[in-house]
């Protein structure tokens, strides 16, 4: 019964611990970005969402990492 979201859980864990630079991410609040600067002791990292528009999102708070250059789910 529990096994399933503690798998959940850490695959989350284990996607937000690898994200870099240039990755595209979407948060749990639906703001979809470029990942600017990630610092691997701070829970937060920058998101360009924006040209020249960036802002600080707590790790998470990131529901969803897409690969450099992966194309939208609608086709974008």
């Amino acid at each position: 019964l529990f096994r399933p979201q503690q798998q959940r859980m850490k695959q989350h864990r284990e996607m937000v611990a690898n994200i870099r630079r240039g990755d595209t991410v979407v948060t749990s609040g639906g703001i979809v970005g470029k990942v600017y600067r990630v610092k691997e002791d701070n829970p937060e990292i920058e998101v360009e969402i924006a040209e020249n528009t960036r802002v600080k999102v707590i790790r998470g708070t990131i529901a969803e990492v897409r690969a450099k250059g992966e194309p939208t789910k609608d086709g974008e």
